[in-house]
């Protein structure tokens, strides 16, 4: 094997074999730390309220007179959500589900009664709630029921109402500590639940209850009753789509601000994230064509003295193997050191988002190693086959 190794590696270009190594190495740098930051800040913009959140627009009827008289009904029909779900624009939709019974709340201070009013309470797939989902969940028969409040409601408060009363201005966290009792009554009996202010909302101008509660509690306080939404949730498929503007004119609907601009800074930054990671698989591609041409190239210098080979007896594997060898090895080095320069970068941006958001967990890194042993795998099997190929003629 060693007269094998001497002889095929005799005119072995150490500049093509540098040009793959860097391209290769460029390109995996660029594949895994792409990966790996968009796997980092992702959970950061994607929680709560964060921008990096898919684009929902609230839909409605436009309020007209036939409206206000009665003669025409502002809810949406089966057939008419059906419809808008097949529209190329919308990724999803689902309907806001109203309380078909009476709500009263109240709220108590000190023991005794502060203030109450009577309200509305709606209910959406838990797929659709801006807010942390870790305490919104009701179980069948408690007494506890989880709330989120548009967050408007508490700037008007604190900055409106408030202000002009002299009254304290009042954080998430303190009203998250204030219990609201509720009464809720309907054709068949009442209940009585203790209300918990569990989250905020930008986006979802109405008072949420959990979707398992508000089927739970129309069955028991209106079983006759039906549902008949008068507003949708409709997840965008992209934003600033204006078929979606051209519907809502042509059937006389209407969509209540959505943060359509968080909405095109997602799309954009997802944008961003998948054109990185594609420059560096295309550039980890053009350097396996460099690697595959030049062993070929080797491969059709040495056309001679691996026929000699293999007629005194090599068999085609062993005349391979130094090409294998070579490709193989450059292919590790280039992946180990694209790992160190991944974990370097990384210990970079790391502290910057954990200053910037404490409760923030760094996701593993073994999905991004997962990537790059694909990648490896992927392009050694290929080396392999194609050379193998070549050298049996």
């Amino acid at each position: 094997m060693k007269l094998v190794f001497k002889l095929l590696y005799r005119q072995v270009s150490v500049g093509q074999m540098l040009g793959f190594f860097l391209a290769n190495l460029l390109g995996l740098c660029i594949v895994m730390c792409g990966f790996q930051f968009f796997r980092d800040v992702r959970p950061v913009l994607g929680a709560g309220d964060s921008f990096m959140k898919k684009q929902v627009a609230v839909v409605t009827r436009r309020v007209s007179a036939l409206h206000t008289l009665g003669v025409q009904r502002a809810g949406f029909g089966k057939k008419q959500v059906e419809d808008l779900a097949r529209q190329p624009f919308a990724a999803d939709v689902a309907p806001f589900v109203p309380a078909r019974f009476e709500v009263y709340a109240s709220v108590r201070v000190g023991g005794s009664l502060g203030m109450g009013t009577e309200m509305f309470l709606e209910s959406l797939p838990d797929r659709y709630i801006d807010a942390d989902l870790s305490r919104w969940h009701y179980t069948a028969g408690s007494d506890t029921l989880p709330v989120i409040l548009p967050r408007s409601y508490l700037n008007l408060y604190n900055f409106g109402f408030a202000q002009a009363r002299g009254l304290p201005a009042l954080t998430e966290g303190m009203v998250s500590l204030v219990g609201v009792d509720f009464v809720l009554g309907g054709t068949a009996g009442q209940m009585r639940m203790k209300g918990r202010v569990v989250a905020f909302s930008n986006t979802l101008n109405t008072i949420l209850v959990p979707q398992s509660f508000m089927d739970y509690a129309n069955a028991k306080l209106c079983p006759e009753g039906t549902d008949s939404p008068s507003r949708l949730a409709v997840e965008l498929a992209q934003p600033a789509d204006e078929r979606f503007a051209r519907y809502l004119e042509e059937h006389g609907l209407e969509a209540e601000a959505s943060a359509a601009d968080g909405g095109r800074a997602a799309w954009f930054l997802r944008l961003t994230a998948t054109l990185v990671m594609g420059v560096g698989i295309v550039i980890c591609a053009l350097a396996f064509y460099v690697l595959l041409l030049s062993i070929f190239l080797l491969l059709q210098k040495h056309t001679e003295r691996i026929r000699t080979l293999l007629l005194m007896g090599y068999a085609p594997a062993q005349v391979a193997l130094p090409f294998h060898v070579l490709s193989l090895g450059l292919h590790v080095l280039s992946a180990l050191i694209a790992v160190a320069v991944m974990f370097w970068l990384r210990a970079q941006w790391v502290p910057t988002v954990q200053s910037l958001y404490p409760r923030w967990d760094a996701p593993s890194v073994l999905p991004t190693l997962l990537l790059l042993t694909v990648l490896f795998i992927l392009t050694a099997a290929l080396h392999f086959g194609a050379v193998r190929r070549k050298v049996r003629f």
